[in-house]
């Protein structure tokens, strides 16, 4: 298939024929596959974009700087959002290759975007990438005075198998002058991390 009738495809209702062509384009990438793919993350058409932001994250690493740039530097929350979705897919879908610096220290920045929907996928696309980002996901964590993120962080610590996770997530539970919201949020996490720990041993 021509690169146009697979971007064709990835409006296709079928959501396999999608899958497929999000598959293909990969596989078979041109030089303008990843700068085409891009210029889709602001489409009307929510399943369009979607299937941009799959198909930037089976390409894998080579998806992220362009990202980063659009993530830190576009002035529309709805490509900054689908950035930070895209490289959560890079990280999902390539979790052997090691997760570029500039994707990490990107999703950071992004932690303060004063967009909601922004700064909570971000923080999901840290906790995706995983023991690498456990630093920032903490800091992050320990510097937000922002409720829906401190508990976007929390959950996203909660599914990463880490040991350290454990000591920072029960002194946010058991800390009175936190909200209640965020303390509940992170008891809660220390028992879904407790059998994520288990499970990976």
């Amino acid at each position: 298939m021509t690169l146009d009738s697979l971007f064709q495809q990835l409006k296709h209702p079928n959501p396999n024929l999608r899958e497929r062509a999000m598959y293909e384009l990969a596989e078979q990438r041109e030089e303008q596959t990843i700068p085409r793919l891009i210029s889709i993350l602001d489409s009307e058409d929510v399943s369009y974009r979607r299937s941009a932001v799959k198909a930037l994250g089976f390409i894998g690493t080579d998806s992220v700087p362009p990202l980063v740039e659009l993530l830190l530097h576009s002035d529309n929350a709805i490509i900054r959002s689908s950035c930070a979705k895209a490289l959560a897919q890079v990280a999902y879908n390539h979790p052997e290759d090691p997760f570029p610096e500039a994707g990490m220290l990107g999703l950071k920045a992004a932690l303060n975007d004063p967009n909601p929907v922004v700064h909570i996928a971000s923080a999901m696309a840290l906790g995706e990438i995983g023991g690498p980002a456990l630093d920032i996901l903490i800091e992050g964590l320990k510097t937000t005075d922002n409720e829906a993120l401190a508990i976007a962080l929390v959950n996203a610590l909660g599914s990463i198998p880490d040991e350290r996770i454990v000591e920072v997530l029960t002194s946010v539970a058991n800390d009175e002058s936190a909200d209640a919201y965020v303390r509940e949020s992170a008891t809660s996490a220390l028992s879904r991390l407790e059998m994520v720990i288990k499970y990976s041993k």
